[in-house]
């Protein structure tokens, strides 16, 4: 069965007879309406839009599917109608809590996808990397990386992934590359801290686990200013692979020893008790972990 989602978003495509014109009106990243296209020309196994770097064109399958596409879209504007009236009423502030890393590549582009669905629903958005008192300071939602610190709060996973060890091409053309983690010593260092002097990395390769600790030659709180570092060819460093994917897939960063790997995390969405959750918080919740994965695509674990 073919995805319905991708169907609607092939069908605006077609529409707009462009993939930025269609994202801009569906309220998401263009890299999502690309992937979901070619995703729906993989399933299918045929070529639905012919490309060109000025136009695109259908294929005489692609006019066939398209007449399906459209079926699915009108279905869709039905089943829309039917709960407008539903979304209408739903309002209020909505209090959201994140740490910097995730402010720019999740919550922007989260908030106003909810926000096209939901226009009442104000949202009020604090970025810290500190603790979070959800009852002192007024928190609803709470996105965090990493365990829980505090065990009375209720936890929803959204994302599993693995930071990557990366570098420039340019840096890399320019040293020996590192083969294992002690190597990695002869490398000017990034790192992501705030606090502490020193950094400890700890990698896998299969059972094998190897720690280094070290001095980073550049320390930042801010996982997107260390990108634009790196891209710039000042040594080796982590990254989680939410924040700018696109300089990875463009090659303006590739990874380090690949074989040797950064354990895995989870995002996740963190509430007070389930017990009387105010609508728009339950309704973002939920919208969250469906937007969410669809955002970022398949990612590094």
């Amino acid at each position: 069965m073919s995805d319905l989602n991708a169907l609607l978003i092939f069908a605006k495509v077609v529409e707009a007879m462009s993939f930025s014109q269609a994202a801009r009106r569906l309220g998401i990243p263009i890299s999502t309406v690309s992937r979901k296209v070619a995703e729906l020309e993989d399933q299918l196994g045929v070529r639905l839009l012919e490309r060109s770097t000025r136009q695109l064109r259908l294929t005489d399958i692609g006019a066939e599917v398209l007449k399906q596409a459209q079926k699915s879209v009108e279905v869709s504007e039905a089943v829309e109608s039917i709960v407008s009236n539903q979304r209408a009423d739903v309002k209020g502030i909505l209090r959201l809590s994140a740490p910097p890393s995730l402010a720019e590549c999740l919550l922007a582009p989260l908030v106003l996808a909810f926000q096209a669905s939901y226009p009442q629903v104000q949202v009020r958005i604090i970025v810290t990397e500190k603790f979070v008192d959800h009852i002192t300071e007024g928190i609803d939602l709470e996105f965090s990386i990493g365990p829980s610190k505090d065990s009375s709060l209720v936890v929803r996973r959204v994302l599993h992934y693995r930071h990557l060890l990366v570098a420039s091409p340019e840096y890399l053309a320019s040293v020996k590359p590192p083969k294992k983690p002690g190597d990695l010593l002869e490398h000017p260092l990034l790192a992501f801290s705030h606090e502490h002097p020193r950094n400890t990395w700890t990698f896998a390769k299969g059972a094998i686990e190897e720690t280094i600790t070290f001095q980073p030659q550049i320390a930042m709180n801010d996982y997107l200013g260390l990108a634009k570092v790196l891209v710039e060819g000042a040594g080796i460093g982590d990254l989680p692979p939410i924040v700018r994917p696109e300089w990875l897939k463009e090659g303006k960063l590739v990874e380090v020893m690949s074989n040797w790997r950064f354990r895995g995390v989870d995002m996740s969405i963190l509430h007070l008790s389930n017990r009387h959750i105010a609508r728009a918080v339950g309704l973002f919740k939920d919208f969250a972990v469906k937007f969410v994965p669809q955002l970022f695509g398949r990612l590094p674990d």
